[in-house]
């Protein structure tokens, strides 16, 4: 035991005289050891906290319990081959597939469709270009939990009725209305008027893209303007996160028995959830 602590205090005292002797090279390890330690605490911070902006962000965009079904989804990685494959397998989600599950779906607390498009937007001679276009019906404002700051959300009656209005994002208001309301005015969109009713909270920018930059018309509308005939967005939202799992596979097999795919047959469309962008982000970092 003595010897053991012998070797002990005689290392330590070699240590000391060592540092004592080479106080630069020790200062200089002692820098490097601190920045290297620094280094690591900054990345791993910066990783969480780049974790956090974006599952924040995608939930802000995408909302709570909320799901989509779409022709082509994929959270994870998909290979080329992968990517060619479903492509020629999978097909467009038609309106009477969503109204299939809207009627069926027993866990979903809201079923809603939407298609999104892009053209340049007109007021008074003014021009916003290459501005994103969604029609949506009434019950998105719900399923992505969207805020609207002024005005009122368009209702599921405006878009059986194939009425103009439209609700705008914080970009287009700040564009066209920088200084007064913008309710009741009409913005031209593909040269149709659409009467604004409602704008939609500020979102900020994701990645340095903004979030903004948007119209909402009602869906029937939308298809009627851009001469849409192919597929369309399902999106459903659960009234808990315990649902939401349920929810997305008895959706699932009501569009597979839709198609009537058996057994081990793939879906011939994707889906996607927020708790897989979670997942997919505890991969990442």
């Amino acid at each position: 035991m003595r010897q053991l602590y012998s070797f002990y205090t005689d290392a330590f005292w070699i240590a000391i005289k060592s540092i004592l002797e080479h106080k630069l090279r020790a200062f200089l390890t002692l820098i490097g050891i601190i920045i290297g330690v620094a280094a690591v605490i900054v990345v791993a911070a910066s990783i969480s906290g780049l974790k956090t902006y974006v599952v924040e962000t995608a939930s802000k965009v995408l909302g709570s319990n909320h799901f989509m079904m779409t022709r082509m989804a994929s959270m994870g990685r998909m290979s080329d081959d992968d990517y060619e494959r479903r492509n020629r397998r999978n097909k467009d989600i038609k309106w009477e597939e969503y109204e299939y599950i809207r009627e069926n779906c027993q866990l979903c607390s809201e079923v809603g469709a939407q298609i999104n498009s892009g053209t340049d937007l007109n007021y008074n001679g003014s021009e916003m270009p290459a501005t994103r276009i969604m029609g949506v019906t009434g019950n998105m404002v719900d399923i992505e939990d969207k805020t609207v700051g002024e005005g009122r959300f368009m209702s599921d009656e405006e878009a059986s009725r194939l009425t103009y209005v439209c609700v705008i994002g914080w970009d287009v208001k700040e564009k066209f209305f920088p200084n007064e309301s913008p309710i009741g005015k009409e913005i031209k969109v593909r040269g149709a008027p659409l009467r604004i009713i409602g704008v939609e909270e500020k979102r900020g920018s994701f990645f340095g893209e903004s979030q903004d930059r948007h119209v909402y018309i009602p869906i029937t509308v939308a298809g009627q303007l851009f001469n849409r005939t192919g597929g369309i967005q399902l999106h459903g939202k659960t009234a808990n996160s315990d649902n939401l799992k349920p929810a997305i596979e008895e959706a699932r097999q009501l569009l597979r028995n839709r198609r009537q795919l058996i057994g081990s047959e793939e879906d011939t469309f994707g889906v996607v959830n927020v708790d897989e962008f979670n997942s997919t982000m505890d991969e990442i970092t």
